[in-house]
């Protein structure tokens, strides 16, 4: 996709134990870049990064992005040209019970980071990834465009569009000389090696796995079923329009699934438990903590100004996210290769239009 772009380039990843990181990396490592991940440890266990042997891969160091001092001695040795930014507080539901923890980390943490990188001579492109709910959600039947209001209910949502408007004001404030930066926002992703808490297909799994029946919080609540791949495809050109042509690409950019993706949480559930011939399924509200009912992005502004377009159907997507979970749930030793596998049958599929 990238005609060996990233090959030999050097690129900072934060972030990169998480799930959406684990790939990243991964991807970028399979094209020959020199990668550097700096993240806290895995939280989960099992954990993609793990299960793919990335520390054996790239360069990893463990830090917060909250520890200014480690933060920018890991930028000002490795010296990178390209930074993803993806280290946060991604859970909307943990950001109730932690909303201290949720915009420290979200907000002074990016700061943190964009500070390190203004200090790195060597860089020239860095890709800030926030979410879809960084918008004002009115919960209407449109996708949000890249000019709506930010906004946010919870803290998470709110702590992200805090994140875009920093984002923007540092770019005026400092960067006209420096490096271009870009925000890239996607909703929810799905994909093999996801353990996070609340994440509606590794529940499903599970449940399915122990024997147990699948519990549904928001049966009705519709969601951008994406896979993981999608975004990261989008952000891999983002980076590259930056590297190439700078500040014209320096802008918010809206990374979703195309208009026939959106599914009910219950209805994905179903998907699951016919593609794997079994499953019981029981829908209830559990508490009272606010969730989104309907979010949608409008994708146009990706697709006309970086040739960036949705792959994979949601059956797709389903798919290839359970074929993952089902051969490691199976035993299979070489998940790296399956993983491989994958992204090259996704970097050699044909976009729709």
């Amino acid at each position: 996709m990238f005609n060996e772009f990233y090959k030999n380039k050097k690129i900072l990843v934060t972030g990169h134990t998480g799930f959406k990181g684990s790939w990243l990396a991964l991807w970028l490592h399979s094209m020959g870049a020199k990668v550097c991940g700096y993240a806290l440890k895995p939280n989960t266990n099992p954990s993609l990064f793990n299960i793919i042997n990335l520390s054996e891969k790239i360069q990893s160091v463990t830090g917060n992005i909250l520890d200014k001092n480690a933060l920018e001695k890991t930028f000002s040795d490795f010296n990178p040209e390209i930074v993803f930014h993806l280290a946060a507080q991604p859970l909307v539901r943990l950001s109730y019970f932690e909303p201290l923890m949720t915009y420290e980390t979200n907000v002074i943490g990016t700061l943190n980071v964009l500070e390190a990188a203004r200090k790195t001579s060597s860089l020239k492109a860095f890709v800030n990834i926030t979410t879809d709910k960084c918008y004002e959600n009115k919960e209407v039947k449109k996708g949000y465009c890249e000019d709506d209001p930010m906004g946010g209910y919870d803290m998470y949502s709110s702590s992200k569009g805090c994140v875009e408007i920093m984002s923007a004001s540092y770019r005026r404030s400092f960067l006209s000389n420096a490096y271009a930066m870009a925000t890239a926002r996607a909703g929810n992703v799905v994909g093999g090696g996801d353990w996070a808490q609340d994440r509606l297909i590794p529940d499903c799994i599970k449940a399915i796995q122990n024997n147990e029946t699948i519990v549904l919080r928001n049966p009705n609540a519709v969601r951008p079923w994406q896979h993981v791949l999608e975004p990261l495809a989008g952000y891999l050109i983002l980076a590259q329009k930056l590297y190439e042509e700078g500040h014209k690409y320096a802008e918010g950019f809206n990374f979703g699934p195309g208009e026939n993706s959106f599914y009910t949480v219950k209805e994905v559930a179903e998907k699951i438990v016919s593609r794997l011939h079994k499953g019981k399924i029981q829908c209830f509200k559990a508490d009272n903590l606010h969730e989104a009912g309907l979010l949608m992005l409008n994708i146009e502004k990706a697709k006309k100004t970086l040739g960036w377009y949705p792959k994979l159907s949601v059956d797709e997507t389903i798919k290839w996210t359970v074929d993952w979970y089902g051969h490691f749930y199976a035993g299979d030793a070489n998940m790296i290769d399956f993983s491989l596998a994958q992204i090259k049958e996704y970097a050699t599929k044909k976009g729709a239009s």
